[in-house]
């Protein structure tokens, strides 16, 4: 009897063990955008269907667990979820549909159309939060990349799998110069992130990227700034994804960020959510952990394959530089560009303040004699807006010092290199030449 019972409890357990597991549970939990679910089997970044009121089920993603609860976020914060509402696993949330299909299209954070046409599906996947590539195996940064802008081709030259910062305030161009890199660059493929902003610039910036001659190239991935913080976070990783893949492809790929900063927003949201401690200026410690996760996934790839050329929008609130998000991307990224308000209020456009700006790459892809007139524009420069006012003012005689009256009498021709037309195209070769056909002799 004993033995019985033992082989019937034995073949219990076997058939409990086999018996699938049921990947649902309901809601016993609404604070605002955060709610939780009876605890089923399901990993962080995991997309779940919840039941609404209206009948069409509302998306939510895994973000943590609590006491055997799993916690999810709201793609919808205005979706009538009620307490006790049924929540199933929708997507594990780990890969992505991608493949050529998706050039000149727009797209947002879940993969869907935002353009009115359909989207085949397509064949390829790729890991959203990408694949770890071993720093040793990668290519090194050797050869420039031309991105259509003289005075970054010229005096900030950019090499191909560069990861650089556009640190800029509100309203000195960065739309439009991300835009005219977009257009310009010789890139295979431009993945553009458009990330946190307002719908009316998503709007205007697709239109003045996709152009004929850039569509066939170009990809955009849109999340407006009244989206959920998660989608905002997902939007950037799939942008990013999508870049990795084509850099897999062998492409040479020009990969936008636009911004880097709502990302960190919104990464503090979930983070605060969650009850992570503030720091500096109410940054949790996730965002400046997530800040390297997302740049370092850019780069050269491994022999054989492409690269990511990248550049990330910082927006500096205030125009103030030291923004711990802004600290975080100057110190992990290959270099920066500053644009300047005050050149914009002057009406210099591109905005670039080269004193404050660096390519870290740049004297190790360009020649001497290059290199060499790079350092001289930019010490006329700084010369120059160093003692701008002194001079205005009347107090320097002309005569004193030889480097700046130099600075003085070149202005006007220093300013004509670094001014260009939104619709004009600088290549690298005539950026170079320029440059050199006006400072190489010195």
């Amino acid at each position: 009897m004993t033995a019985l019972n033992a082989s019937l409890g034995g073949r219990l357990d076997a058939m409990q063990l086999a018996r699938p597991v049921e990947l649902t549970g309901r809601v016993n939990r609404h604070d605002g955008h955060l709610l939780a679910c009876d605890g089923f089997p399901v990993s962080v970044g995991a997309v779940c269907a919840i039941e609404t009121d209206t009948g069409t089920p509302a998306l939510a993603e895994i973000i943590g667990f609590d006491s055997g609860q799993n916690l999810m976020s709201l793609y919808d914060i205005n979706a009538r979820v009620r307490l006790g509402a049924r929540v199933s696993l929708r997507d594990e949330g780990r890969d992505i549909q991608v493949g050529p299909e998706v050039l000149g299209r727009v797209v947002d954070a879940l993969g869907r159309p935002l353009d009115n046409r359909p989207l085949p599906p397509m064949a390829d996947r790729w890991p959203l939060s990408g694949k770890e590539i071993n720093p040793l195996a990668r290519d090194p940064v050797a050869s420039p990349l031309d991105v259509g802008v003289r005075v970054i081709n010229s005096c900030l030259t950019v090499g191909r799998g560069q990861r650089l910062g556009i640190i800029a305030g509100s309203g000195v161009g960065k739309s439009v110069l991300l835009s005219m890199m977009s257009r310009f660059t010789e890139a295979d493929i431009v993945v553009v992130g458009l990330i946190g902003e307002r719908g009316r610039e998503v709007g205007n910036f697709v239109q003045m990227v996709m152009t004929p001659e850039a569509r066939s190239k170009t990809v955009i991935v849109a999340v407006p700034a009244d989206r959920s913080p998660l989608l905002r976070i997902r939007g950037a990783e799939r942008a990013t994804s999508i870049a990795e893949y084509f850099r897999d492809q062998g492409k040479n790929v020009l990969l936008i960020m636009d911004s880097l900063t709502r990302v960190a927003h919104a990464r503090r949201e979930i983070g605060l959510a969650l009850g992570e401690q503030p720091t500096s200026k109410g940054y949790p410690p996730s965002v400046i952990s997530m800040i390297p996760q997302l740049v370092e996934r850019s780069g050269t790839g491994v022999s054989g394959a492409g690269s990511i050329t990248s550049f990330y929008t910082v927006l500096a609130d205030g125009d103030d530089t030291n923004d711990p998000v802004v600290d975080a991307a100057r110190a992990i990224l290959d270099g920066h560009i500053v644009l300047s308000r005050e050149q914009a209020q002057l009406g210099i456009y591109p905005a670039v303040d080269l004193p404050a700006s660096i390519s870290r790459v740049a004297a190790d892809i360009s020649g001497d004699a290059h290199t060499a007139a790079v350092r001289q524009f930019r010490r006329l420069v700084s010369l120059y807006q160093e003692n701008r006012d002194l001079v205005m003012m009347g107090g320097y005689v002309q005569g004193q010092d030889a480097d700046l009256d130099e600075a003085l009498q070149m202005w006007p021709q220093l300013v004509e290199h670094i001014m260009q037309p939104e619709t004009q195209k600088a290549d690298f070769e005539s950026s170079r030449n320029a440059l050199l056909a006006l400072l190489g002799g010195n």
